[in-house]
């Protein structure tokens, strides 16, 4: 489960969304979760941990059908306020999601894995819904951004004193044990900081970016094993198919009167 964002949690998540700082994050993140999914228009794509539905607009916004799923009974609230009746929102955990197999294109995770217990039976929730792609983004513990919230955790952070910060090869690790030998994309993004006026944000293919974005490829493979009978078949009797030429059949018995018939 994890750290579930009350009320008070939510509005300062989503306060920081709406500063200078926030907004450039967010626009990179978007260019970023387009380089890594490629979505197509109309896909289905789940938000896990999904807030207050701000990254929903964003996949909106890139023509995806997108849906959600929150363990924050207000947040889920909020985004149905927020997004209107139009849009699927459940009321669930990342680790036990409450969709079928297969019921989307694409499922992503944005600053969602940061906050959860068990990450790796999130990511392997996240694969069975998934029938193409995997993305999760956080933020980059090797980063000078990490670091920073990091510290904001220990001085006692309402948002990242539970927060769990990852670097590429945790996350990829990660999905590797969730999804066995699968296909990994990543990227970055370098985003200035912000107690220095500087909120532009740019691509960068560092693993020391400050936020990652990596994506899985779900690839299914079908083994068979081979059981052999433990039981031995009788001879088998004459089959009741018939190849038959010509003739009658005998309404009495059924059977055809002329013996041109062509047993099989």
């Amino acid at each position: 489960m994890g750290l579930i964002f009350d009320q008070e949690t939510s509005e300062l998540y989503e306060s920081w969304y709406q500063s200078p700082h926030g907004r450039a994050v967010d626009q990179s993140i978007e260019r970023l979760l387009r380089s890594q999914i490629r979505p197509k228009s109309g896909d289905r794509v789940l938000d896990v941990g999904c807030g207050t539905g701000h990254h929903i607009l964003n996949l909106a916004r890139l023509g995806l059908d997108a849906s959600g799923v929150d363990a924050s009974p207000y947040a889920i609230r909020r985004a149905r306020e927020r997004l209107g009746p139009g849009v699927e929102l459940r009321t669930g955990y990342a680790e036990d999601l409450p969709f079928d197999d297969n019921a989307f294109d694409v499922v992503v995770l944005i600053n969602t894995l940061e906050f959860l217990d068990n990450p790796l039976a999130a990511l392997r929730e996240a694969g069975r819904v998934a029938h193409r792609k995997v993305f999760v983004g956080v933020l980059n513990s090797l980063s000078w951004v990490g670091l920073i919230k990091r510290i904001q955790g220990y001085m006692g952070d309402r948002v990242f004193r539970r927060a769990k910060f990852y670097h590429l090869w945790q996350i990829k690790s990660l999905m590797q044990a969730a999804f066995g030998d699968v296909p990994i994309s990543w990227g970055c993004i370098n985003i200035g900081p912000a107690f220095f006026g500087r909120s532009e944000s740019q691509g960068d293919q560092s693993p020391f970016g400050s936020f990652l974005g990596v994506g899985a490829t779900m690839t299914y493979r079908l083994r068979t094993e081979n059981v052999p009978l433990t039981v031995r078949i009788k001879n088998g009797q004459r089959s009741l198919v018939s190849v038959r030429t010509a003739g009658e059949i005998n309404r009495k018995t059924g059977d055809w009167v002329d013996e041109r018939s062509l047993p099989l």
